[in-house]
């Protein structure tokens, strides 16, 4: 029997495991109380709760094998956490299963600025280390909107990406070894910090595995010079449609900006009275073109990027004039998620990726799409590489509004498909895009990603029920898209 086919641990099973984790673990480090453990109930994606049967805060790596062994040898599943900023209901904790929370291995352990790396443990928050690595004039590139709390063990299960992502990569272009501990507590170094590392590659296996296959106790990232100038385009257009081709063209320009972006009005007016960006309000649609690199360099390609976007329809440009403007600019497409909170009571963030030359039917079909659930929807993009972030506004109050956001979301991403793209970009699949694999991958692909996590936690115990859906899974949303019915996460016998 599986982890997830167990029934919930009955009160004296708890207390039993509890007393078992306090022989080698701090009285404060272990959680079970109601009051105590609700604080984890879910991660960002909040519509999907559910409380952990123990939270436990290890402090060592010791600490966390020790966990791991214990329950490995009494079959608890184990949910990794970071600092719960996800967004796809990765770290929703299992009823009968401990969250093994990551915080407190918050330690920089190693920084050298000679060979441009940084060793850090999990619960280090992406921010800080370009904070450490400000005063040898380098920084970490990945940069998520959530980047002042999300955590480096969290963006590697993620492979979290960020506004810069289109020159400089995803959490798996910047990390060169982990130090990982199995389910059943057995220490891997995977990757190295040298050019290449012998044998298979399971460095990238294991980045974007969504705590699958593994807990990160140690992970060294590369650094990268800050440069010396960077300035930002605001292009504006009248139509949503060309900026999208205007996207396009830029690349197809041979030119690979810093950070390419896009926001449709809709985002801006509800980002502008939060951020005070400066942003375009009468524009359908805004491009944030950024530079980087030396003046002389900088002061080319922003000429070459505003030649190419003119062309392209653009009605306006405006380039940042001081390091201030450049910043306010990102400021405001850096906070449309909490922008959003102020707007609505709740949203739902999407995560789709498309080809380029496709955004703007994208736009389209999401505008007609608002008509169809009567459900406001801002878009936000990382446009260099298709990644959309739509947030669909909802009342999670109402069960009516919180059923039509998910049929919504449950459409953009089954569209993202048709159009030739992916369901994520960068925050993973966990629970709430579990159907659509089914939509994206064959018996046979989801049969090898089962291989591979069997490979390294056999008993299927590490955050179980997410990413890999099962047949059974895949045929009852089957029945559901043939009938027109609907199937949200909690609708579906646990498997």
């Amino acid at each position: 029997m599986s982890a997830a086919e167990k029934t919930l641990i009955d009160p004296l099973h708890q207390q039993q495991f509890v007393a078992q984790l306090k022989t080698f673990l701090p009285a404060h480090c272990v959680l079970w109380k109601e009051e105590e453990t609700s604080p984890y109930e879910c991660d960002g994606l909040s519509i999907y709760r559910q409380l952990p049967m123990i939270v436990v805060l290890p402090e060592t790596e010791e600490q966390v094998s020790e966990v791991l062994k214990l329950c490995h040898a009494q079959q608890v599943p184990v949910v990794a956490r970071g600092a719960g900023t996800g967004l796809s209901g990765g770290a929703m904790p299992m009823s009968n299963g401990v969250l093994l929370g990551l915080s407190k291995l918050n330690k920089i352990l190693k920084l050298d600025p000679h060979s441009r790396t940084a060793v850090v443990q999990p619960g280090v928050r992406n921010l800080a280390i370009s904070e450490a690595a400000a005063p040898y004039g380098l920084y970490y590139a990945p940069d998520p909107s959530s980047q002042i709390a999300c955590t480096i063990g969290g963006n590697v299960a993620e492979n979290s990406g960020g506004v810069h992502c289109l020159k400089y990569g995803l959490t798996g272009q910047n990390v060169l070894r982990i130090r990982m501990l199995t389910m059943d507590g057995e220490v891997l170094e995977l990757g190295s910090e040298a050019l290449d590392a012998p044998g298979l590659d399971l460095l990238s296996v294991f980045i974007g595995s969504e705590g699958m296959l593994g807990v990160a106790t140690e992970v060294t990232v590369k650094l990268i010079p800050k440069p010396s100038l960077a300035r930002v385009i605001m292009a504006s257009f009248d139509d949503v449609e060309v900026a999208g081709r205007a996207v396009a063209a830029i690349i197809a320009a041979g030119i690979i900006p810093a950070g390419l972006e896009m926001m449709d009005q809709a985002a801006t007016h509800m980002v502008e009275p939060f951020a005070q960006a400066g942003y375009d309000l009468n524009a359908q649609a805004i491009l944030l073109c950024e530079s980087d690199g030396t003046p002389e360099e900088v002061a080319d390609e922003i000429a070459r990027m505003s030649k190419v976007l003119e062309e392209s329809g653009a009605t306006r440009i405006q380039v940042s004039q001081s390091e201030q403007e450049r910043l306010q600019f990102w400021a405001g497409r850096k906070n449309a998620f909490p922008a959003a909170g102020r707007v609505s009571p709740d949203y739902y963030c999407m995560d789709g990726t498309i080809p380029r030359k496709r955004l703007g039917e994208m736009l389209k079909a999401i505008a007609a799409m608002q008509t169809q659930y009567n459900l406001r929807c801002p878009n936000v993009f990382h446009a260099g590489d298709g990644n959309l972030h739509p947030l669909i506004l909802f009342d999670a109050n109402d069960p009516d509004s919180l059923r039509r956001a998910e049929e919504f979301g449950a459409q953009i991403l089954e569209l993202c498909i048709a159009l030739g793209g992916t369901i994520t970009g960068e925050h993973g699949v966990g629970i709430e895009k579990i159907n659509q694999m089914c939509s994206q991958f064959g018996v046979a692909e989801r049969e090898l990603f089962f291989g591979i996590k069997r490979a390294f936690d056999p008993q299927g115990l590490l955050n179980p029920e997410k990413v890999i859906p099962t047949l059974h899974r895949c045929a009852e949303y089957g029945k559901m898209r043939v009938s027109g019915g609907k199937l949200p996460f909690s609708d579906l016998p646990r498997f």
